[in-house]
């Protein structure tokens, strides 16, 4: 299981760098890439980005749970994203890496996203409402920011005794 980092961990604060073809295709990075999902749902997130497994790349997972219009979880190589929607929400988020906090957070409700799939080939789709969020959320992890950084009414909770 890839190992999960929080703060105070430096590499989350620093951007990640791109990843080229080649080394998308490699053996130990097809590897990383799916092992990405199963380490998201074992920390029980909805997205997941390398930095967050202390490896700063620009790849990340973004769990199908996020919209039903998604078969599968999604992995994304050096996403970016252009923002659609003048229209922004304020919800609450959380973060793996940041635990047991939580914050509202002002982001798009629309955008467009273009990345490579784990085989190297470009893809583009718009997000919405709440996949954006995540899409948004995710790529922030690439750039070295956490969600701590634009949330309002920051709040910590006690985490359950089990």
């Amino acid at each position: 299981m890839l190992p999960l980092v929080t703060l105070p961990t430096p590499s989350l604060r620093e951007p990640s760098r791109a990843v080229t073809r080649e080394e998308l295709l490699s053996p130990e990075m097809q590897s990383f890439c799916q092992a990405l999902a199963p380490a998201m749902y074992n920390y029980h997130g909805i997205g997941l980005a390398a930095p967050q497994v202390d490896k700063n790349m620009r790849v990340c997972v973004i769990g199908k749970e996020a919209d039903k219009s998604l078969i599968a979880d999604l992995i994304l190589v050096n996403p970016e994203i252009e923002i659609l929607s003048r229209k922004k929400n304020l919800d609450s988020e959380g973060c793996l890496s940041v635990p047991n906090t939580f914050g509202k957070v002002k982001r798009a409700t629309r955008i467009r996203v273009r990345a490579w799939n784990v085989a190297g080939q470009p893809i583009e789709f718009v997000a919405k409402n709440f996949l954006a969020r995540v899409v948004q959320h995710e790529l922030d992890h690439l750039n070295g920011l956490l969600f701590i950084d634009r949330a309002n009414d920051i709040y910590e909770v006690t985490p359950e005794k089990k």
